[in-house]
């Protein structure tokens, strides 16, 4: 097994519903060669085969069921340069040097989707946005104080709010504004992007191919999959989130279910709303963003991995929990839930992902983004794997070392 399992993506997710197919790709049906092997069709493979092949390396994406139907379907897509933990958590898993270039790379993300946007066009529902972190408890503020005195000292532009100073609806103690530190987009529309921009520059796109078995030798790697054909390469880079049974018995990350719902379109959502995405100080977290549609999705409760996810009755319990915390976010909208959805998601320590190559074999690379900054590591993971490929030295990889925590 090598991806996010479909069963492992409970309920209706909103980008899957809303957006018409917009492509399908074949299944492979014949041997082939390339230079990178890419095992994952979701946004993370999609990104790192857009800067492979902008790289001019040749690249073969292997998918195991659909393409952007895996974890891809039920991320929110709430882009924000911050980490899950405030500074205080982490500074007890790594340097306040490494916070800092973690928020410099994060800003960095961003602003390379941006580009990418204004190159292609905006097919994605893409805005940049303000973003929030609140605590709506006392005894919590002191935590936001200190992580917006962190910020505005190494030179982000931040503000803060508290509640003698609230422009929102809903109760705060204390708020940190980071100015242009988020975005939002559709996550299905922006992997089949980035797949068409790269098809035209020779990527090839598998789907229902999943890989069964893998083979490592001198020359390179040889990936077999489920019917039977094979793909040779000089290495294979793993994009497949939390599931990574065939290619190491290592487990990389903390694994939770984490939920979703998303209403129907509202028509009096303040503009204020729009141009910001929000996540408060909980822990779990809980986090929300609007759509370029007027709906507002909501997530977070997050509770342990499976069995609980196929637990219909906990599930509905943490959907209650997110439709009655918007209701009371929200108390003059007319709240109505149309799609209700959950998924696996893997965290880590430090709150970064992995990115780079295996210790122990220089054929086998990982671009795992777990956390909650996953499409912006996607987007990092391109850029800097696709150097190391050419043979240039990267030296922000050390952050996303696949090496660390490894006892």
């Amino acid at each position: 097994m090598i991806y996010i399992d479909i069963q492992y993506v409970q309920g209706e997710s909103i980008f899957t519903r809303v957006n018409r197919e917009i492509k399908q790709s074949e299944y492979l049906k014949e041997d082939i060669e390339t230079e990178v092997i890419i095992v994952g069709g979701g946004v993370t493979g999609a990104t790192l085969a857009y800067y492979f092949t902008k790289n001019n390396i040749n690249a073969v994406i292997l998918e195991k069921s659909r393409i952007a139907h895996g974890s891809t379907s039920i991320t929110t897509s709430l882009l924000q340069y911050e980490l899950d933990s405030n500074v205080g958590e982490l500074k007890t898993h790594t340097s306040e040097d490494n916070i800092i270039k973690s928020y410099e790379l994060g800003l960095k993300a961003l602003n390379e989707i941006k580009e990418f946007i204004k190159e292609y066009g905006n097919r994605c529902d893409f805005q940049i946005a303000d973003s929030f972190l609140y605590t709506a408890k006392d005894i919590e503020k002191k935590q936001i104080e200190e992580e917006y005195k962190f910020r505005r000292k190494a030179g982000f532009p931040v503000e803060f709010i508290d509640e003698n100073k609230n422009p929102f609806s809903f109760n705060i103690k204390a708020g940190l504004l980071s100015i242009e530190g988020g975005a939002k987009l559709d996550p299905y529309k922006f992997t089949h992007d980035l797949l068409n921009e790269s098809c035209k520059k020779g990527l090839k796109v598998y789907e229902n191919s999943e890989v069964i078995r893998v083979d490592y030798s001198e020359k390179g790697v040889t990936v077999e999959t489920v019917y039977g054909h094979k793909v040779k390469g000089k290495i294979i880079i793993v994009a497949t989130g939390y599931n990574t049974e065939l290619f190491t018995k290592r487990n990389f990350g903390i694994k939770t279910t984490t939920f979703n719902i998303a209403t129907k379109p509202i028509n009096n959502i303040k503009e204020i709303y729009k141009s910001v995405v929000v996540r408060d100080n909980e822990d779990p977290y809980n986090y929300l963003r609007t759509t370029s549609d007027n709906r507002i999705i909501i997530g977070g409760e997050d509770i342990n991995f499976i069995p609980e996810i196929f637990n219909e009755e906990l599930c509905n319990k943490s959907y209650d929990k997110l439709e009655q915390r918007l209701k009371n976010m929200f108390p003059h909208l007319n709240i109505d839930v149309e799609y209700r959805y959950c998924g696996a998601f893997a965290s880590t320590q430090d709150n970064l992902g992995f990115l780079g190559k295996d210790p122990k074999n220089s054929k086998l690379w990982y671009g795992l983004g777990y956390g909650a900054n996953g499409i912006l590591y996607a987007v990092l993971g391109g850029m800097m794997l696709s150097k190391l490929y050419l043979g240039e030295e990267v030296k922000d990889l050390k952050l996303f070392d696949v090496g660390r925590f490894d006892s």
